[in-house]
């Protein structure tokens, strides 16, 4: 084998594993999109929103005790001052950005 095929080859397999490196947890574009205003870019809102929406924290005891299940329900249908996400996101996307926000509070 010649060594630029050698090379390329390295290359690729580099490119490759850099790539994997980096994806992103399933959940992650939806929940940066259309949740992190609220609930933060690290699942901790800004005191402000805090405050005037009633957002805690991923990793607050009160939400952590929350099942997946009610978590879906309530990002599907709304709950307090946040909006019904039914019809604007696919089944998949809203499990996909609550599994993402409880990965936060871990």
């Amino acid at each position: 084998m010649k060594i630029e095929t050698k090379l390329a080859m390295a290359a690729i397999l580099a490119a490759a594993a850099t790539t994997s490196a980096f994806a992103q947890a399933p959940g992650a574009d939806t929940y940066k999109a259309k949740c992190q205003s609220c609930h933060g870019a690290q699942g901790i809102p800004n005191p402000g929103i805090a405050k005037a929406m009633g957002v805690k924290p991923a990793n607050d005891p009160s939400v952590t005790s929350i099942s997946e299940t009610q978590m879906i329900a309530d990002t599907t249908n709304g709950k307090g001052k946040m909006p019904a996400f039914k019809g604007k996101l696919t089944d998949a996307q809203i499990k996909d950005s609550v599994d993402y926000f409880r990965s936060l509070g871990k």
